[in-house]
């Protein structure tokens, strides 16, 4: 993996201003991206499944040395899963809303995860993209409410925003999912069936994993590859809206465009990781708009860079890149931008 810039980083000149709507942009995609193909919808779903299948063949017959080959595998697998059960959460799976509901249920199962709570966070973090004080995915906190957080709760944030990003979705996971008073009452119901779902098929397929493989075959089948599928949710998720020269506005400040076309980045990742999670990392289009599913995000994506490519953050997967954002991207000041640890604790050893 090397890393690479598609576009310049800066793209200050090239924003978009307030007088340009999303509708705007939307016209210029093909029609063709927002229409549903139940055969591709399908073909999705039956290759994850498949892949998922395979995965676990791969860790009932691989020796103990290419273990952690099939757990990457697995996990990156069972990340598919969320992909087809994210096209469902957006309605851009089947036409009929049950079929969705069904569909997005059945392929969280395996993820522990409760499908109409992470819906409505979701569908909240699309209507509030990269603004201060609302996005609930990966907003940095300003410098002010950092410092006056405790010795410990400073540690942990970060951790989570250094080298430990790939726990934070775990955290994002067990802190807002599971509790129906984290949303509004009018959606309690649904979340309360939701988070029965998933802690009805853990009570049953968890004690069934554990007679029947021991300790360790509950190590090795579950928890080792849904430790995988949370690294790439905490990686896809923070790439997808964290870079030193992408912003977050003021809530009085904000604007659609600019925090959907211009705030979300699109990151190429190696071909196998591409095609086991449905080109996902095709992000820009998806957040312009949610009705476009997971098959047709690339050819929307080549219209958005022949029309409004000025505009787009585009990057590939490495380590650098990584570092670069762990390293520098960690609180937000609304007029400087990002700041990192060390700069903030340098300014206040320094402070009079």
């Amino acid at each position: 993996m090397t890393a690479s810039s598609l576009v310049p980083a800066s793209l200050a000149s090239d924003q978009p201003t307030t007088k340009l709507r999303l509708k705007d942009i939307l016209k210029t995609l093909p029609k063709e991206c927002f229409q549903k193909n139940k055969r591709k919808a399908w073909a999705t779903a039956l290759i994850t499944l498949l892949m998922v299948g395979l995965g676990y063949l791969s860790l009932a017959v691989a020796p103990w040395f290419l273990l952690p080959i099939a757990w990457i595998f697995t996990g990156t697998a069972l990340t598919g899963c969320f992909v087809v059960a994210h096209d469902c959460g957006h309605r851009s799976f089947a036409k009929r809303r049950w079929v969705n509901d069904w569909v997005g249920h059945l392929f969280m199962l395996p993820l522990i995860y409760p499908f109409h709570s992470w819906r409505i966070h979701h569908n909240y973090h699309h209507t509030h993209t990269n603004k201060m004080d609302e996005d609930n995915a990966w907003q940095p906190l300003r410098p002010e409410i950092y410092g006056d957080l405790g010795k410990l709760a400073q540690k942990a944030y970060q951790a989570t925003r250094g080298w430990f990003w790939w726990a934070a979705s775990i955290v994002h996971w067990a802190a807002l999912h599971f509790d129906p008073t984290n949303f509004q009452p009018k959606d309690r119901p649904k979340i309360k069936l939701s988070v029965g779902v998933v802690l009805g098929f853990a009570a049953i397929a968890f004690p069934i994993l554990l007679a029947t493989t021991g300790p360790w075959g509950f190590v090795k089948f579950w928890l080792l590859p849904w430790l995988v599928f949370h690294f790439w949710m905490s990686t896809f998720t923070l790439v997808h809206h964290t870079a030193p020269e992408v912003d977050f506005q003021e809530p009085d400040e904000w604007d659609a465009v600019k925090a959907q076309l211009s705030g979300t980045i699109h990151c190429e990742y190696p071909a196998w990781i591409e095609f086991l999670c449905h080109h996902i990392n095709v992000h820009v289009p998806h957040h312009l708009s949610t009705a476009i599913p997971s098959y047709n995000l690339r050819m929307a994506h080549r219209s958005l860079q022949q029309n409004w490519g000025s505009y787009l953050h585009e990057t590939r997967f490495s380590w650098s890149l990584m570092q670069r954002i762990t390293d520098e991207c960690h609180l937000y000041h609304a007029q400087n931008g990002y700041q990192s640890f060390r700069e903030f604790h340098a300014l206040e050893e320094n402070r009079p």
